[in-house]
């Protein structure tokens, strides 16, 4: 039973669901701080963005089996199509599958989160520009993860969408102050692509795939995964200092040094087989901040 969906388990990449979450459940947690809470909303959101997530990694692994992009990468993760498990066709099916339950359960939670048709017509619209989003990463004739926004949209959707989408749906408010730890929760996520993309980049360059690292060179891709860890924790302490105001809202702090190693190394590695552990390793990373951000949150 096992060896039979052994080639889907490996191509829904599972582990990169938990960082995925890390937005809706920040978000989440700033709504609990506001006393404005609902689990129902809270569970059809987590499994909502689940799936959002699988979707983008299925249509990564078809965009980039059209395009050829994994041809000339021996070390490549192995997936499903890559092994010759699982056909271009069943793939194509299984996206369609994905689709038709990311559009089922958002409309589920948009029943339990909207009051009125507007904010319904405003929440379908973001739900389906992050299908459409999740699928033209690498599928289409621009696919724009071959262009150098993949950052961008990391960053939209990881950040700003997720936190105060996710905080809007709780608490019907619109509050300008959460845009720092939305933003700061994107960047995290933005520099686990900017990992993936340090360590793939000749890989890249041979495949025609213009990431942002692959235009602005492996040297200035480190500074540039430097300033991004920068920037998020300032916005991160920003919004803890001056809002949450608790010895419990600097607990995501205890990561620091842990980044100080991670970013030693990411200055030392060379080879695509360095990266591959520094990837694993920032998404460690991540994932901790914005769990460690959102117990410090709710504490607050």
């Amino acid at each position: 039973m096992y060896n039979k969906f052994y080639p889907w388990i490996i191509s829904l990449r599972l582990k990169t669901i938990p960082l995925s979450l890390s937005a809706i459940l920040v978000g989440n947690a700033l709504a609990y701080w506001q006393h404005q809470f609902s689990f129902w909303i809270l569970l059809f959101s987590l499994i909502t963005a689940s799936l959002l997530q699988i979707l983008s990694n299925l249509a990564n692994d078809y965009g980039d089996e059209i395009k050829g992009s994994d041809q000339n990468n021996l070390t490549a993760h192995n997936r499903g199509i890559q092994l010759g498990l699982i056909t271009l066709k069943q793939l194509k099916i299984a996206l369609w599958i994905n689709i038709f339950l990311c559009i089922l359960f958002g409309l589920i939670l948009l029943i339990f989160a909207c009051n009125n048709i507007y904010e319904l017509f405003i929440f379908i619209l973001l739900g389906l520009l992050s299908i459409v989003a999740a699928i033209t990463y690498t599928i289409g004739k621009k696919p724009y993860g071959y262009i150098g926004f993949g950052d961008l949209s990391v960053l939209t959707f990881f950040g700003l969408i997720g936190v105060m989408g996710s905080f809007y749906l709780q608490t019907k408010v619109f509050s300008l102050s959460i845009i720092l730890p939305s933003l700061g929760c994107g960047l995290l996520s933005v520099a686990v692509l900017n990992i993936n993309n340090l360590r793939d980049i000749e890989l890249d360059r041979k495949s025609n795939k213009r990431t942002l690292v692959v235009m602005i060179g492996k040297c200035m891709g480190r500074y540039y995964h430097l300033l991004l860890l920068l920037i998020a924790f300032c916005l991160l302490s920003l919004f803890a200092y001056n809002k949450l105001q608790t010895i419990w809202s600097g607990l995501f702090i205890l990561t620091l040094p842990l980044f100080i190693k991670h970013i030693y190394m990411v200055f030392q590695f060379n080879t695509h087989k360095e990266g591959v552990p520094l990837l694993l390793q920032m998404v460690k990373l991540a994932l901790l901040t914005n769990l460690l951000y959102c117990l410090g949150i709710i504490l607050s």
